[in-house]
């Protein structure tokens, strides 16, 4: 079940020459482009590299094997 309030955002990082994914609840009142910009300089570059190597990833024995006939 989704929280119905929830946005996602994809900002940029310059730093990271990628775009990642932002979840947030904001206030009527917020301005999203100073809250976006703030996100990007908190992003976590290092973390956010490590875990992108680490889902394209394929360990060894888990790829399938074929059939013999």
């Amino acid at each position: 079940m989704a929280i119905p309030n929830v946005k996602r955002f994809r900002p940029f990082c310059p730093t990271c020459s990628d775009n990642f994914t932002l979840m947030a609840v904001l206030p009527k009142d917020a301005d999203v482009s100073k809250y976006l910009s703030d996100a990007v300089a908190r992003h976590d570059h290092k973390a956010f590299q490590e875990a992108k190597t680490l889902h394209i990833k394929v360990r060894v024995g888990q790829q399938k094997q074929k059939k013999a006939k």
